[in-house]
């Protein structure tokens, strides 16, 4: 092993020792070395999600975090090649904010099935429905849709977003959760209505319209995985994501982005923390740290973000792929809802 990759490894065994066995370790610290060196020769900035495996997640990025935190990130580059280690729709959120530049996805198909449970149709359709109402796009969608968007939002911009439109009724899209959440913070009642059919004519008992997609993870913690957890562990504080059904977050001790839900844990001081969003986060948060009693009882992984793997982050790089496009008159109108959701922060 060369001096680099030795020096990473020993740096990896101390942070990531008792998440990942010693022999990945080793093999991944050399991966790393090879991945920083293409980095620099290619003029490349790398952009890791929260959702990445600990190896990657510590390693490589240059900037880690949510996808409005990258999204800035994204907006104020000046290397000629991004990166996202990320899924699809992060990666085409990048492009938005950066058409001159090559942005490539290390995994071709890393998808979200969220963002597929929506299509530009459906919004055109929704928006003829309901004339004049302004559309909220969760940044989870594809480019497509975010450019039927009069704004988009994040998980952590979601309530100021909607309160930013100063507008009795909104359409809320795609998360069903996500907006149901939002919906009860922001005292707006919620409907999910069909596409077929006529429009309410009264909207007055109507302020917000959402949709049913929902995020093949979150949807998968239930009221009664808290219950378990609190039975073993009383004084657990449980975490978690407002892609989560209403029921799991009001049963839960904070909700918030991922951002806020590693915020939360650095910040305070409880015995226990059950974190409920994509378990490798669990596992970032724990080697991030190791005073923090994280429990080891999330088995929920996303399988799109799972993809994106140190040797394809490799590949991209060395061989230029999978560079993401998006056709200029797409870019251009998604680009105004990107550009307000950033602005609101």
């Amino acid at each position: 092993m060369q001096p680099a990759a030795h020096a990473l490894y020993e740096d990896m065994k101390i942070r990531l020792g008792t998440l990942v066995p010693d022999f990945e370790l080793y093999y991944k610290a050399e991966i790393a070395v090879e991945i920083l060196q293409l980095k620099q020769e290619r003029n490349a900035v790398i952009l890791g999600h929260n959702y990445m495996e600990p190896v990657l997640f510590h390693t490589i990025p240059d900037f880690r975090g949510d996808s409005l935190d990258l999204s800035r990130k994204a907006a104020t580059t000046d290397k000629d090649i991004i990166i996202f280690c990320g899924v699809k729709f992060m990666a085409e959120t990048a492009k938005i904010l950066n058409p001159q530049k090559t942005v490539l996805m290390p995994a071709e198909r890393a998808g979200c099935s969220l963002a597929e449970s929506i299509t530009a149709a459906d919004v055109r359709a929704l928006k003829r429905k309901y004339p004049g109402v302004p559309v909220v796009t969760y940044v989870n969608t594809y480019a497509d849709v975010k450019a039927e968007s009069d704004i988009c939002c994040t998980s952590g911009n979601a309530v100021a977003v909607v309160e930013s439109l100063k507008s009795d009724t909104v359409i809320f899209l795609p998360d069903q959760y996500l907006a149901a959440n939002v919906a009860q913070m922001t005292g707006k009642h919620i409907i999910f209505p069909s596409l077929t059919g006529n429009a309410d004519t009264n909207l007055l008992d109507v302020q917000m319209i959402g949709w049913h997609g929902k995020c093949e993870v979150h949807e998968k913690f239930s009221v009664e995985d808290i219950r378990a957890v609190r039975a073993q562990f009383p004084d657990v504080v449980v975490v978690s994501h407002p892609e989560c059904s209403p029921e799991v977050v009001a049963a839960s001790d904070f909700a918030g982005s991922t951002n806020a839900m590693i915020k939360f844990v650095q910040e305070s001081k409880a015995p226990h923390y059950l974190v409920l969003t994509e378990c490798s986060m669990g596992d970032n948060i724990a080697a991030a740290n190791p005073e923090k009693d994280l429990l080891r009882l999330c088995m929920v992984h996303c399988p799109h973000m799972n993809m994106i793997t140190m040797e394809n982050v490799r590949d991209s790089l060395l061989h230029t792929r999978t560079v993401i496009e998006v056709p200029e008159e797409i870019r251009v109108r998604a680009y105004s809802a990107v550009e307000r959701m950033i602005q609101i922060g």
